[in-house]
């Protein structure tokens, strides 16, 4: 058993993991944050995407040493269930979760879009949400609710 100092979605942790390779989205999910969903253990489908210095990495591939002293923002960090954040409350709105296995890890990539290019362009959108797979909406709803989410954001309201 090891620790890991971090900084999780705001706050200073110690997360404990089997060992330094273990990958965070096992770590992430042991120690509650179960939000980060597991799909295919390949980095293939986006369900375990996280923001590590506001960046998206899948977590099933990021082994939980180089987490160290870093920031982790996971979906848990962006929203409570009566006070969602606006790119949640964007989704929600446009219908973009469905099943809503994918949602937290296209909800981050979005983020992360947003963070970097607040006006993306539709081609900069799909792009973003490249590694990120949705068996259920069709890409359409996701694609209006990242769009309805970048006008609030550029219009003042960043919660």
């Amino acid at each position: 058993m090891i620790k890991i100092k971090t900084n999780l979605n705001g706050r200073q942790r110690e997360l404990a993991a089997d060992d330094y390779t273990e990958p965070l989205l096992d770590v992430l999910r042991k120690n509650g944050r179960t939000g980060t969903k597991e799909g295919c253990k390949a980095g293939q489908c986006g369900a375990c995407v996280i923001l590590i210095n506001n960046k998206p990495v899948n977590a099933c591939l990021f082994p939980v040493f180089r987490a160290e002293n870093k920031k982790i923002t996971t979906i848990e960090g962006l929203g409570k269930p009566n006070n969602l954040g606006v790119i949640q409350q964007s989704f929600l709105e446009k219908g973009a979760v469905q099943c809503g296995y994918c949602t937290p890890g296209m909800v981050l990539s979005t983020k992360a879009l947003l963070d970097k290019t607040p006006s993306p362009s539709e081609n900069e959108i799909l792009e973003s949400l490249d590694g990120n797979l949705c068996r259920c909406t069709g890409y359409v709803k996701i694609i209006d609710a990242v769009k309805l989410a970048s006008e609030r954001i550029r219009n003042g309201r960043n919660k």
